[in-house]
């Protein structure tokens, strides 16, 4: 096998401090307790890829589960060792105030849920990490925020390619200059959704495609960005006589203008396959495709009439593990959050913004 070339292993070296190995448990951290997860919603995305990942965690661990589901509870209950006494239902929730083993609380919920079920954790006085998007309105997640605050808990939202290397990595070297000036960003996702799922059904959801997979394209344009944009365009098409969209929208793309004259181009989508961005400038450009996957990530870059293939080292935790860890960490430490309650308000607010240019048909300026 070749050996890399200059450029390459430059490139390589700016992530691998993101994906470094393992290091010893911190000298604050030797003796104390793992603070406690209750995880809130026994879904897919919490029993494949949440409750799986809790045990490498060096800083929390698994203590209860909430679930409507007793069936759930007592399958989930069994295989991770959670004792009856620590199992909630929606109705007794509010009684884990009483119960010193909960810590954090981790709302895994239909988006409509994400409100009321974050703030009651507040109220209970849980630190909270709640699943994107933080809400289905900016008076919600406003809510939400005021409630951690009023408690003195930390309110943290599910952004795990905050925490993904490649996507660290991509941010470093548009930072770094590597390509220039930014002039373009694109970023792209959406997947055929299959009839029957809650994401369709606007009561659950509050809204299609944007408020699903179309979240990856908005906050990967704002991270890869470093700024917050000024003007927002958007345009809507949706099926009507699909059923699938009786209640919510397919797909919306959008333009957002930055202060810095650089331009991003969006695509959410319920009826495609997309899942790539790419940040180009003045003296070359970034791309991953897959870019926000749960793994198997490939990143690209060209510069110097060059592209070549950028290969990270594996992290001594993967994006979920890193990001439960995180919330923990900052509790005990004090350490800000990388995606704090106003993290997913901004990005609710430009939901907003872009679903009224679509209906309004026009651009909107942003304050």
């Amino acid at each position: 096998m070749e050996r890399m070339g200059t450029r390459r292993e430059m490139l390589g070296a700016i992530g691998a401090g993101l994906a470094a190995g393992a290091l010893p448990l911190p000298a604050w951290a030797q003796g104390k307790r793992k603070l406690g997860y209750a995880i809130v919603g026994l879904g897919n995305y919490a029993t494949n890829q949440i409750l799986p990942r809790i045990a490498e965690c060096e800083f929390a661990e698994l203590k209860a589960l909430v679930s409507g589901t007793p069936a759930k509870l007592e399958k989930f209950g069994a295989q991770y060792g959670v004792p009856r006494t620590h199992w909630y239902d929606y109705q007794s929730y509010d009684r884990i105030k009483d119960n010193p083993d909960i810590d954090l609380v981790y709302v895994v919920l239909p988006n409509s849920m994400h409100a009321e079920y974050s703030i009651r954790a507040s109220r209970a006085g849980k630190h909270v990490l709640c699943e994107k998007p933080m809400a289905v309105s900016s008076t919600e997640a406003e809510a939400m925020i005021a409630a951690a605050a009023g408690a003195k808990r930390k309110l943290m939202i599910g952004y795990r390619c905050h925490f993904e290397p490649y996507n660290l990595h991509a941010v470093s070297l548009v930072k770094s200059g590597f390509v220039g000036r930014p002039t373009l960003i694109t970023a792209e996702h959406g997947f055929y959704a299959q009839p029957g799922q809650w994401r369709l059904d606007r009561p659950y959801s509050g809204g299609g495609s944007l408020m699903d997979i179309g979240i990856y394209s908005l906050n990967a344009a704002r991270y890869l960005a470093g700024e917050e944009p000024v003007l927002i365009s958007a345009m809507e098409f949706t099926d009507k006589s699909d059923p699938r969209f009786r209640t919510v929208e397919d797909r919306i793309d959008w333009q957002m203008q930055f202060p810095s004259g650089l331009i991003a181009n969006c695509v959410s989508s319920y009826s495609s396959g997309h899942n790539a961005y790419r940040v180009t400038g003045t003296k070359g450009w970034v791309g991953m495709e897959p870019a926000t996957p749960y793994q198997g990530h490939q990143m690209w870059t060209r510069a110097n009439g060059k592209t070549e293939q950028v290969s990270l080292p594996a992290p001594a935790k993967n994006q979920f593990v890193a990001q439960l860890d995180h919330l923990a960490e900052s509790v005990l430490t004090g350490i800000p959050l990388r995606a704090s309650g106003e993290e997913g308000l901004r990005d609710m607010r430009l939901i907003e913004a872009i679903y009224r240019s679509a209906r309004e048909g026009r651009a909107i300026k942003l304050a």
